[in-house]
Formats: C-alpha cells, structure tokens, sequence
C-alpha cells in the first residue's frame, strides 16, 4: 500500500488548495430555492466538489441538490465514506477571517476546515490516489456529500428515498480512533401552567426567568425578575450570600425601579459534556427553591425542580439514572428555561446509554413526576447506534489506524455525542480528530494542521483499500 502514500504526496499541494477553496465557500444553511434546497452556498459548495469530483476521473451524481456523490469501483457491494459540507454560522471573535482559509503555523483556519470539509477533500484524495496506484479492488467506493447535517439531517433522508444504504462505511465527523458505540438521545420539554390567583401569596413573586440558548448546550447565564414585597429585600440579600459563598458560585442581585433582578453565570459546556461546564439554569432554581416562605405557583415547579434535578447531571433523582458497561451513565442537561407566573417550560437534552431505551427513560421521569402535575413533551428520540468491537468493520478501521500511528494500545470507543453516522446503516465515525488535538468545530479559529490533513488522507486511502480488496 505504499503507492497509495506515493500519490498522496504528489497531490499535497492540490490537496490543500482544494481543501481552501471548498472553505472559502461560506456553506451555512440559507433560503430554499429551486433545486437547491439549503441555500445557494450549500449548493455551491456540493457543486464544488462533484466538479472536483469529476475531473478526478470519478462518476459522479447530484440528488436534486439534497446531496451528492462521487463512485469508483465495480462489484455488488458499496463501501461509503459520508461526510458533509454544509458549516454552522462562524460567530465572532475570530483571529484569521472565518471564510478565508489562511495557512498560519501550519494550519488552514475557516469556517468547516475540521467539519466536515477538509476531511471530505481528503476522502475524494484519498479515492484518487487508490484510483491511480491500480491496486486491485472487488467492491464499489463512493464519497457522498451530505448538505443538511448541522441543521437536520434532512439530506440523508432524501439520500435514502433515492439510494440504497451502502453494505458499510465510515463518517469523517468524529473522533478516531473509531467510534464503536453513540448513546441514545432525547430532547423534550417539562411544562406546567399555574393558576393566576397564587400571583403575590408570596413575599417574592416571579415575573419571568429565562436562560438557555439550546436544549444541547450547558447554560452560561439564567435571568430571574422578581417582586419583592417591602421589608424582605434584606433577608434575600442574606440567603443570596449564603448560598453563593456557601456553594461557591456567582449569582448576582440588581435592582430595577420596583424589580430585583437576579443574574446567574454559569460556565458553558456540549451538552453531552455537562460535567465540563456549570449549569447557570440549576444554580439559579436550586437558589429559588430553597427560599423560605415561598411554595406557590412556580415557585412550586421550582421545588419541584430543586429536589429532582438540581445540580445533577447523569439522571439519578428524576428516575433515569441509567447506565451500561459499555457507554457509561445517562447524560442530562437542562438547555433552555423560560418561566412566568402563568407556566413554566424547560427542554431537556439527554443522551442514554446504548442497552437502555427510550421509553424506559420517559417512564421513569414520568413515574418520578407523578402528583406533580408537570408534562412531559417529547420532541426527538434518536436510537442509540452500536456495532460491535468484533464487526469486520471496526476491526478493520483499528488495524489501518493503528499501522499509520503506531499506536498499537489504541481502542475503539464510545461516546455521548452524535455524528452523522447515525443517518445510515453500518457507517461508524472514524476520526478527523486524533486523541489529544485541540476541538475546535464550531468553536472560533477553527483549523486543521496540513500535518494532519495528509495524516488523515493516507489513512482513509488504506482503509478504502481494506475495505475494497
């Protein structure tokens, strides 16, 4: 398999021009026009790479502009290699222009460089250098070029009503070494409306809370409009005190004209990460349940709340802390709250383990719940996806990988998060991201070092090879 590393590094330069190009394209997701479902920029970016496709030498074919795909090969079984080109919004504070593509330190910095784009240029390199060392091969290879992964996934369901699902694969949009296993994930809502005459019962009425930006994202900030009743600002001022020194935390009180505000800063984490981050949401609810002489209305949610949520992140108390030897403990986050003296609504993202399922979750929330009036509205249920360690797959994947890095301790693992694999059948993610390297997608000044970018080529090469002969 040495000429596949031969022809690889005849085409670096190519390869890293490529790789800028695709990036300059600014592919987040725009406004539906015909044939061109995501937006003109994601349409670009697909035409981009079946042109490059193209004069590569590969069949190539456009789904209506949903997605696309470059093939090489014969034989009745398909291997795939899935990755996709549209990016999430490039946010502030970068230090190299998000759509630029500058080269710094050895590094291509822009918007997708690590997802999914560089890892797509160096898939169809990869097919290329296969292609042209006349290595033998008995199956069919094809690149698809999804378009809809950050913003649903809309692209593989199209994909599949037109195409077969590939006989087995892998996604460039993880981690390596391989991802074997991704837990189940769930996201829904826990809403409750109260009744308008408990408004002013109590020393301190809500107005409104809200915090929250995402149901997967852990909350940096929670906002809380109180009324206080003359006389009790000063016992609020203590519990308050007592609380922040007491669990080390940053809550902090503004008056407003006739309002008390209360602002708690979190620190923001994935919300398959939550132990990384601090939940604002929970401090600030754990804060208000425990204030004396208040039960009444939301403040009854928020008790609610206190006692089985809190500061927990794995499920334990709400009746769904589940957990398996092969992908850990539950995972819960609460993302999003917004709250009123009529009703209050959280959204909740949980990711469970590989054994368990979803409806055993939801009926453990459910019966931990009971009496307490609170609904559970249930807004997405992605099964968990798992191939076993011993699958010719995975085996394979690990045998290439462990060859180019030498890292012969190497193991598949697990993870809380979802990749695109989960769209099809018996596709796995396999890398771009080595063990160590910084994480930076959808993060500012996201990059991929060139160093890795051919690191990567060459083993996807031989993998496609392995998996081809």
């Amino acid at each position: 398999m040495e000429k596949i590393n031969q022809f690889i590094d005849r085409y670096r330069d190519d390869l890293i021009k490529k790789t800028q190009e695709v990036v300059k394209i600014p592919s987040v997701e725009g406004k539906c026009q015909p044939g061109k479902p995501f937006g003109e920029e994601v349409h670009a970016a697909l035409e981009y790479v079946l042109t490059v496709a193209q004069e590569m030498g590969f069949a190539t074919k456009n789904l209506d502009g949903y997605a696309g795909y470059a093939e090489m090969g014969e034989g009745n079984e398909t291997i795939a290699i899935l990755g996709h080109l549209d990016v999430v919004p490039e946010g502030e504070g970068w230090t190299y222009p998000p759509y630029g593509a500058e080269i710094h330190n050895g590094k291509i910095f822009g918007r997708g460089t690590i997802d999914d784009k560089g890892p797509i240029i160096a898939a169809l390199y990869a097919m290329k250098a296969l292609k042209e060392s006349q290595l033998p091969i008995h199956k069919k290879i094809r690149i698809i070029f999804g378009t809809n992964e950050e913003t649903g996934m809309k692209d593989m369901e199209y994909y599949l009503s037109k195409e077969k699902n590939p006989d087995i694969g892998f996604t460039p949009d993880g981690d390596f070494p391989v991802i074997y296993g991704e837990k189940g994930i769930q996201i829904f809502s826990l809403q409750q409306k109260f009744s308008n005459d408990c408004f002013c019962v109590n020393p301190i009425n809500i107005k409104s809370i809200k915090g929250g930006t995402r149901p997967n994202v852990v909350p940096e900030q929670c906002t809380a409009i109180l009324q206080v009743v003359d006389g009790y600002k000063p016992k609020l001022e203590k519990q308050l005190d007592d609380f922040t020194n007491k669990n080390s935390c940053k809550i902090m009180m503004q008056q407003e004209e006739n309002e008390v505000v209360l602002v708690s800063q979190g620190i923001s984490a994935h919300g398959s990460t939550p132990e990384k981050g601090h939940n604002a949401i929970s401090q600030l609810l754990v804060f208000l349940g425990g204030l004396e002489d208040c039960n009444y209305g939301v403040f009854s949610f928020i008790q609610v709340y206190s006692k089985k949520i809190g500061m927990e992140y794995n499920g334990e108390s709400i009746g769904c802390g589940f957990e398996d030897d092969i992908s850990g403990k539950l995972i819960f986050n609460v993302g999003v709250i917004e709250a009123d003296e009529n009703q209050a609504d959280i959204k909740i993202n949980i990711r469970y383990p590989i054994t368990s399922n979803g409806k055993d979750v939801l009926d453990g929330i459910t019966k931990s719940l009971e009496g307490a009036d609170i609904d559970l509205i249930l807004h997405e249920d992605s099964k968990p996806l798992y191939v076993s360690k011993d699958h010719m797959l995975i085996q394979s994947l690990m045998k290439i990988y462990k060859e180019e890095t030498d890292d012969y301790d190497a193991e598949p693992i697990t993870i809380g998060g979802g990749t695109y694999a989960r769209t099809m059948e018996n596709i796995v993610a396999f890398g771009p991201l080595f063990p160590g390297d910084e994480e930076t997608a959808h993060q500012k000044d996201e990059y991929i070092s060139i160093e890795n970018l051919i690191k990567i080529t060459r083993i996807y090469g031989k993998v496609l090879y392995e998996l081809a002969k």
